[in-house]
């Protein structure tokens, strides 16, 4: 679970299954809704969120936020590896 305060933030699903998940708390999440490719979720600022992968294949998906939260490039394998680089950063 995350949140931006201050940005909207823009996912597209090139493959896979997900469940998009969303709140005002993040114990209370009122929206829950299946995405697959071709799939958007827009995400208003303020908003707890979570994509989580349902599938036995990658979820592969883009996100869109502006100002940028990561370094021009950066690619993220695994959640674990994003956590990681949020921590040292």
């Amino acid at each position: 679970m995350e949140i931006h305060e201050d940005t909207d933030q823009f996912f597209y699903v090139e493959g896979g299954v997900g469940k998009a998940l969303m709140g005002a708390d993040k114990s209370s999440l009122g929206f829950k809704k299946l995405v697959e490719r071709g799939d958007a979720i827009f995400i208003p600022a303020g908003t707890w969120h979570n994509i989580v992968n349902l599938g036995k294949r990658p979820l592969k998906m883009y996100t869109i936020y502006a100002p940028p939260h990561h370094p021009h490039g950066t690619v993220h394998k695994t959640k674990q590896e994003a956590d990681e680089q949020e921590y040292h950063h």
